[in-house]
């Protein structure tokens, strides 16, 4: 099974040794790890993903509450979410392959950022699915792909609202989620979200 944990830490040295650590010390390998800037002040949004059983992700996501310098742990694996991927493609592209590698780019909804005599550098941002088909495609010509650099999952739940984002929104009182995962609203709450 696999399950996505997004943690709010604090920007500190040595959070994501710890967060390594314990990953290592339960035996559990990360497919994908992203971590940068959130809305909040002085804490980073970290996404994690790994391939565990059920009962191992209630362990993980405990074990992570209780590491340092770690504020907010969710598993959202089973939640409607939005997940995307940022991929980065250097490909060989001559005079005579270059406008295929134009239009191969216009199907996928990708763009060029970067284009020299003998290369070029494709963006492309979606579903993993998505990226590796274009990848599939590129991969059939031995030797023109160069180089990839892709970033981790990011994953952001549907409609569902943390209290300090609703905070933030200008609501007033909030939408609080309970430890078991069982939402409970208060009063105060704009209709418009609910």
């Amino acid at each position: 099974m696999l399950h996505t944990f997004v943690a709010y830490v604090e920007d500190l040295p040595g959070v994501l040794t710890r967060v390594a650590s314990l990953f290592r010390r339960l035996n559990i390998n990360i497919n994908s790890l992203t971590v940068g800037r959130s809305e909040r002040a002085g804490l980073s949004r970290l996404t994690l993903v790994c391939e565990a059983s059920a009962e191992a992700g209630h362990r993980i996501r405990a074990s992570l509450f209780k590491l340092e310098n770690i504020v907010d742990v969710d598993d959202i694996a089973q939640a409607p979410a939005v997940t995307r991927e940022l991929a980065l493609i250097k490909v060989a592209a001559t005079p005579q392959n270059r406008s295929q590698l134009f239009d191969l780019v216009e199907v996928f909804r990708a763009r060029i950022v970067d284009l020299t005599s003998e290369s070029l550098i494709i963006e492309m941002t979606g579903v993993e699915s998505k990226i590796e088909g274009l990848l599939e495609i590129l991969r059939e010509d031995e030797g023109r792909i160069l180089e990839i650099c892709r970033s981790g999952k990011m994953t952001m739940r549907r409609g569902h609202h943390l209290s300090s984002v609703l905070r933030a929104m200008g609501a007033g009182e909030t939408e609080t989620v309970e430890p078991g995962g069982n939402e409970t609203q208060e009063e105060g709450l704009p209709s418009a979200l609910e």
